[in-house]
């Protein structure tokens, strides 16, 4: 058994059912489930509130989300090699996760972009706090040979409150007129039940048996130390980023076609089904089967999104498009936090998730930007056109030029 195999006995196991899974695991799944309620009722309607409401441009909204993204993603570098260090997670993730909670009533608050700008920066310093520290104690507290779908279950209940928040955005949407203010009040009280949730049921693992890092910084020496095929899985998560902007895109396409102000959020809930429905089975195909052919078919399914959301001319067809998104996302992400977890020394692991979401961060600033900057020059087909002309580049490369990462590649 390998060093990085960190699951005493994880040799024996073999694939099962959810079932099966570590008590933590359903405990992280459903601290994501509460967050991403409470997030998302906020992200489903924020883009709306920041153009109709704040005034802010399309250009804005790109920086402002491709920004909030990049700085969760810089922060979880430093709390994932803090993580390896301390040979803790716990403190970490609660830490993330009350610092979120306690920024959610800056948002119905806000009388500027600047104010939505700070809120957001605020609250991804919290998801980077948390995000390396939590994915890499799934990797501790999971077999080995259940990995794929135990990120596959976690990332299905995170999806399942990406549900429920833009239902009862929807919901309050219509029960309060369109008042954005109010219904965002509304994603206080689930932030803190997060809090409570991961403090009395996540337990730490015993980690007595894997070397701790001999500092908290993150030197050159460390990156030099990460295997080759550890920083082939950083590279494809950058590929797969810039091909996708923020979904803060597929709302604005759906207002932009002409779906009602209070029904916009639908996009998400769309979205986000089918995220949640195929995360779990996706994650645990991920365990038996060949990634590249998982990754190769979350590529094509993007193409397929963004072509029928740049030509979309209603809002079925918008939200036909979220569905292929949702798809998209379900098949991939799991995937490559299992590739992460898998081709990187456990003591080092956190490190090695901080890394990943660092370089995926700032793909996703990047595209952001552009699709911003694309959608306000050309227009929202062009936008998502220039998406599936990349994922499509991205996709012959890796028929053509990728190494195998592991055997079932």
């Amino acid at each position: 058994m390998s060093a990085r195999m960190t699951h005493p006995g994880s040799h024996a196991v073999r694939p099962s059912s959810w079932r099966t899974l570590p008590t933590g695991i359903w405990a992280l799944g459903f601290g994501s489930l509460f967050m991403d309620t409470s997030s998302e009722l906020i992200h489903s309607i924020l883009p709306i509130f920041m153009v109709t409401t704040l005034g802010a441009s399309m250009v804005t909204v790109g920086v402002i989300e491709g920004a909030a993204e990049a700085t969760a993603a810089i922060t979880k570098v430093f709390s994932g090699a803090i993580s390896d260090y301390l040979g803790k997670r716990k403190i970490l993730l609660v830490l993330g996760y009350a610092l979120a909670a306690f920024t959610k009533p800056l948002f119905p608050l806000a009388t500027s972009v600047n104010w939505v700008f700070a809120a957001r920066f605020i609250d991804r310093v919290g998801k980077g706090i948390r995000g390396a520290p939590r994915d890499a104690l799934v990797a501790d507290i999971t077999p080995a040979a259940m990995r794929g779908a135990a990120y596959g279950l976690r990332q299905t209940l995170d999806s399942v409150g990406a549900v429920l928040g833009p239902v009862l955005a929807v919901a309050l949407m219509i029960q309060f007129v369109n008042d954005i203010r109010t219904v965002m009040w509304f994603a206080v009280v689930p932030a803190f039940i997060t809090v409570v949730l991961l403090l009395v049921y996540v337990r730490e693992p015993d980690r007595s048996h894997i070397p701790r890092r001999a500092g908290a910084q993150l030197t050159m020496a460390d990156a030099r130390r990460l295997p080759r095929r550890y920083w082939l899985v950083v590279l494809l998560g950058a590929v797969f980023t810039l091909a996708r902007f923020s979904e803060a895109f597929l709302v604005l396409r759906a207002q932009n076609v002409g779906l009602a102000l209070g029904y916009v959020p639908l996009v998400m809930i769309v979205m986000n089904v089918v995220y949640a429905g195929s995360a779990y089975p996706a994650g645990a195909a991920a365990d038996r089967v060949s990634a590249r052919t998982l990754l190769f078919l979350g590529l094509l399914l993007l193409i397929a999104a963004d072509v029928v959301l740049a030509w979309a001319g209603n809002p079925l067809i918008v939200f036909a498009g979220a569905a292929l998104w949702g798809l998209h996302m379900g098949l991939t992400q799991g995937l490559l936090a299992k590739l992460v977890a898998d081709t990187v020394p456990a003591h080092v692991i956190g490190t090695g998730f901080g890394i990943f979401n660092l370089v995926s961060g700032g793909a996703l600033l990047l595209a952001s930007v552009i699709a911003g900057a694309l959608w306000s020059s050309t227009g929202p087909s062009t936008t998502f056109l220039a998406s599936a002309g990349f994922a499509t580049v991205a996709a012959i490369g890796l028929l053509t030029g990728v190494p195998s990462v592991n055997r079932r590649w």
